[in-house]
């Protein structure tokens, strides 16, 4: 059975890769520092397929000590999607100190350590493998929310650069979502620009969490075995025009 790891995976587009990628014959290795997230998807998916870990990755020693210690207990893992990551949409006038350090380790620094880490015991193997990184739209065409649209940019960056740095048999790609419905960003956008997102789109099925896990499951399959340093827009046609 091949194995997955995913954060930020009790919610949004991370816990719809998880359920995905069960159903599609995978083991999961979820972490969020939502505990009762990760509870509720450990009571509805047993311990053979899914193993949680409550993990906060604002902080440096998680960062850096998470994928060691997952070696402890796995041998080798298949793929990697870094799907953690923070949006407050205000601006960067508003932001303490405090939030700007926490932005810049859960959505850039921890993508860091974390593929570096993977990267550095999986290519031993000389096998394939995958690491998906998700950006957002607000990296390509920026955001309201500065730091927000920064960190995301610097995942496009980092996708492409690693893309290099891991090859042979590490493929490294992005997805770069627009405006993903039913999520706890979704809630955050003011109106006028949920608004303007629509009318930029020209496919009108909105984008659900489930249509984006699909995407990053196709990218670590072996289908997209030739394909690495990409970024996948799951946008419905609406960026770039």
């Amino acid at each position: 059975m091949k194995k997955l790891i995913v954060t930020g995976a009790a919610n949004g587009i991370g816990r719809a890769t998880v359920e995905k990628a069960i159903q599609a014959g995978y083991f999961v290795i979820g972490a969020d520092k939502d505990a009762d997230g990760l509870r509720a998807l450990q009571r509805t998916y047993p311990s053979d397929v899914l193993e949680t870990h409550v993990a906060d990755f604002s902080q440096q020693a998680v960062i850096k000590g998470f994928i060691p210690a997952l070696y402890d207990r796995h041998a080798t893992i298949d793929a990697l999607i870094n799907n953690a990551g923070i949006y407050h949409g205000k601006s960067v006038y508003a932001y303490s100190d405090a939030e700007v350090d926490e932005i810049l380790n859960v959505n850039l620094k921890a993508l860091v350590y974390l593929s570096k880490d993977f990267a550095e015991r999986e290519m031993q193997h000389e096998a394939p493998r995958s690491i998906v990184n998700i950006a957002s739209v607000a990296g390509e065409v920026g955001s309201c929310d500065a730091l927000y649209g920064a960190t995301k940019a610097a995942v496009i960056g980092l996708t492409k650069a690693n893309a290099w740095n891991f090859a042979p048999f590490v493929r490294v790609n992005a997805v770069s979502p627009a405006l993903i419905h039913d999520t706890a960003i979704y809630d955050t956008i003011p109106e006028y620009r949920r608004a303007e997102y629509a009318r930029q789109e020209i496919l009108k099925d909105p984008i659900l969490p489930s249509g984006v896990a699909e995407v990053i499951l196709l990218l670590i399959s072996d289908a997209m075995r030739h394909i690495t340093g990409r970024v996948i827009p799951v946008d419905n046609g609406a960026y770039p025009r």
